[in-house]
This record gives C-alpha cells, sequence and structure tokens, in this order.
C-alpha cells in the first residue's frame, strides 16, 4: 500500500532524504522512527503529496504521488501532531464540518459522523464541545476526522504526544482496531515503546534514509546477546561492579540508575557468576537479572553507528 524507492530532498544545502526506500504492506501497522532531524516528516509529506520530491519515486494505494497526486489525497488520511479539531464544536459538529469539507453532502457527513461517533466510543459525548473532552477523547476525534472519508491508508505523526497512559493506551486500542479493520497505518513515534507494542514491522530513518528495518523482534536479534543488568545500593561501588563485568563483555554504564549492562551468550551462567562475585566482594544488588535487549537499545546503537 506504501512503496518508495530512492526519495531525495533537499533544502538548500541541507539534505532531507538520501535515497529513502519503504515498503508497507495493506492492513499492516508500520511504525517509521529515527531521531529528530533524520527525515521522517519530510518522508510524510511527499508520500502525502504535500511536498514533491527532487528525485525517485513513490507510490500510495497504487497511485504515483506525484502524477496522481489527486487520487493518492482521495484514498489517505492524515492525522498530525497537533489536533485538528476546533474545541468549539462539538464533537458531531467537527465530524460533520470535515465531512462537508471532503464533499460527503449534508446527509453523508450526517451519517457519517454518527458511524464514526459510535466507532470511537464518542455516541454519549457528541453534542458536547470538543474543548471539554479528555486528552484521549480528543485525540480519539482527531483520529475519527482523519477517517470522515473511509481512506485506506491513515498516516498518523506522534499520535500519543502529550497523552498520560490510561489516555495513550485508549488511543493504542483504537490502532490496533482500525488496522484490524484493513486499514493501512504508517506511524511516526518518539515513543519507542509504542512502536513495539503497536508495529508490525518498523523501518528505522537516520540522515535521510533508513538504516535497519524488519518487525521488533528481527531487529532486537541485531544486537544478538541477552544483557546482564545489575543495579548496586551503593553508586561508590560502580567502578568496581564495571571491573567484574568486563571479565564477561564490554559493559555500559548508567550512572543515574546505578546500573551497569553487559551482553551476555550463556544466561544462566553468567548470573550464577555474577552473583557470586559480587557477594564474594561484598557489593549490595539492588536488583540483578537477564533480559533481550530493549528497542531503544536497538535505536541508539543503529542511530549511533549511522552518525557521521
Amino acid at each position: 500500500m506504501i512503496f518508495a524507492e530512492g526519495l531525495t530532498r533537499r533544502f538548500g544545502s541541507t539534505t532531507a532524504l538520501d535515497g529513502f526506500d519503504l515498503e508497507v504492506p495493506a492492513g499492516t501497522i508500520h511504525g517509521l522512527l529515527g531521531p529528530n532531524g533524520a527525515g521522517k516528516t519530510t518522508a510524510v509529506r511527499i508520500l502525502t503529496t504535500l511536498l514533491r520530491p527532487d528525485s525517485g519515486r513513490a507510490e500510495v494505494a497504487g497511485h504515483d504521488v506525484v502524477r496522481r497526486s489527486d487520487r493518492v489525497r482521495a484514498r489517505i488520511g492524515l492525522v498530525g501532531q497537533q489536533a485538528a479539531v476546533d474545541e468549539q464544536l462539538s464533537g458531531r459538529q467537527n465530524l460533520e464540518m470535515f465531512g462537508r469539507l471532503h464533499h460527503l453532502g449534508r446527509e453523508r457527513a450526517r451519517r457519517r459522523a454518527a458511524e464514526l461517533l459510535d466507532r470511537f466510543d464518542l455516541t454519549d459525548a457528541a453534542d458536547r464541545s470538543a474543548g471539554k473532552y479528555s486528552g484521549g477523547m480528543r485525540r480519539r476525534l482527531d483520529l475519527a476526522t482523519g477517517l470522515i472519508t473511509d481512506p485506506a491508508v491513515l498516516f498518523l505523526d506522534e499520535p500519543t504526544t502529550g497523552l498520560d497512559p490510561r489516555a495513550r493506551n485508549e488511543v493504542w486500542r483504537t490502532i490496533r482496531a482500525l488496522a484490524a479493520d484493513g486499514t493501512t497505518v504508517l506511524l511516526t513515534t518518539q515513543y519507542l515503546e509504542e512502536a513495539d507494542q503497536l508495529a508490525d514491522a518498523l523501518a528505522v530513518i537516520d540522515h535521510g534514509r533508513v538504516v535497519a528495518a524488519g518487525t521488533s523482534d528481527e531487529l532486537k536479534g541485531r544486537l544478538g546477546d541477552d544483557h546482564l543488568d545489575v543495579v548496586v545500593r551503593d553508586p561508590a561501588r560502580l567502578d568496581q561492579l564495571v571491573m567484574i563485568l568486563q571479565k564477561i563483555g564490554e559493559p555500559r554504564t548508567d550512572p543515574d540508575r546505578r546500573l551497569v549492562s553487559v551482553p551476555v551468550r550463556d544466561r544462566v551462567a553468567a548470573l550464577t557468576t555474577v552473583a557470586h562475585q559480587i557477594k564474594e566482594q561484598g557489593i549490595e544488588a539492588e536488583d540483578i537479572g537477564v533480559r533481550r535487549p530493549t528497542l531503544d537499545e536497538v535505536f541508539l546503537s543503529l542511530t549511533e553507528r549511522s552518525a557521521p
């Protein structure tokens, strides 16, 4: 449903996209991750016909984004980071207004608004001004406006920014339901936990090009080994703990969390050996355990490697 090959885009002396490639199958949630300035927004603007590429090509819902931009716009929805709803209008009035702006006609806009209010569990608040909605309700209303034309592809830019955990979970459930109903979703987010929870596949972009792609598990597998984490009670013992873990691998230290982490191959042997040695040297551990690499670690590893 989304295909990009060799997209480039420059703004003066700045290269925003430098050979950007992407493939997103129909009915999936695809996460687009990258540090600030990596090119995510530029890529989304090109895919949604808001910006022309300097070179390369892209298709969305089977249509070229440059030559058939009108057909692309008829098949997509776009929900930006900032809510687009009018807080003075009710939820129903917002949806009907967006329906009229999309030339649905008065009666069809009313029917579509009612359908979306029911789908997003907003019927009871339909005639309340959007300014009185909670953060999660307002974001669900914003998602509903992006679906007013029943698009085949929905672009979501930072959909849960500023939401509390409960509201974020509400939006996550809504996004999962959209994909389950057949909508293809391209999600850009700074919350790696969000990408881990929602996305069927991920693409990591840095310096204008995709540096890694795959499922969350596949990307985590690129880091290879599991990690042994030890949290010490006394931060003054961190250096001593590092010396112990250096016998296993190359440790990483987080002084703020009093944590030292090291990659390990044999989980049981590493855990047993380290637990014995820190006890022998009188180091008190608040926590010790073995875990898989996190998506945060994958992200940092990939973007650090690609940095100039």
